[in-house]
């Protein structure tokens, strides 16, 4: 199985208030994220993480991801400090700015921000972002007949990873799909040869 999530903040608790997580501390939050985490993911399965994992030092980041379960790769967001001898222990399978994954004829662009275009938008390719926690309500309607993406931040997704399957099943049902597809047909014509 392959999962998403992002914004996660782990040791941080300002943004309990900022993004009006429920929890009384910082140890209550972390304790739940790790525990909703591990309740899906499996030691086996692949986890990408869109940024913002946690700003503490490589030692506390290390201890975190040593109770999480799965094969773990990230995605820098703005808040990751990954010091070299975090990257050296090999906790993190790889660390990038920027990843496209193709799974089983699907193609993800992974980026911590939010996109307004991507690389295949108007081909099927489904763009995964966090970095906008619970603020990001109109973005979706700002990319509308451009592509389908997706937050998969812990803050809009019941503070759970989101699975692959989920998010292929949400873009099928992506309203704007047959405007994509007609603009691809536009794209395709104003290439061509005169």
């Amino acid at each position: 199985m392959i999962y998403f999530t992002a914004d996660l903040h782990l040791g941080h608790f300002n943004v309990i208030r900022m993004c009006e997580r429920p929890y009384a501390s910082v140890e209550e939050m972390d304790d739940a994220l790790i525990a909703n985490w591990n309740a899906v993911v499996t030691r086996n399965d692949q986890i990408y993480v869109l940024g913002d994992f946690s700003m503490k030092p490589a030692d506390v980041v290390s201890g975190y991801l040593k109770r999480l379960n799965g094969m773990k790769f990230l995605i820098r967001g703005n808040h990751d400090r990954v010091s070299d001898e975090l990257l050296a222990s090999k906790a993190w399978k790889w660390v990038e700015h920027y990843h496209e994954l193709k799974h089983d004829g699907s193609k993800f662009v992974l980026f911590h921000y939010p996109m307004w275009s991507w690389r295949g938008s108007w081909r099927g390719a489904i763009h995964l972002y966090g970095h906008v926690h619970n603020k990001g309500q109109g973005y979706e309607a700002l990319c509308e007949g451009r592509g389908f993406s997706y937050n998969v931040g812990v803050d809009v997704n019941n503070y759970y990873p989101v699975s692959m399957e989920k998010v292929i099943e949400l873009s099928k049902s992506h309203k704007g799909r047959e405007d994509s597809e007609s603009y691809v047909d536009q794209q395709e014509e104003m290439n061509e040869e005169p």
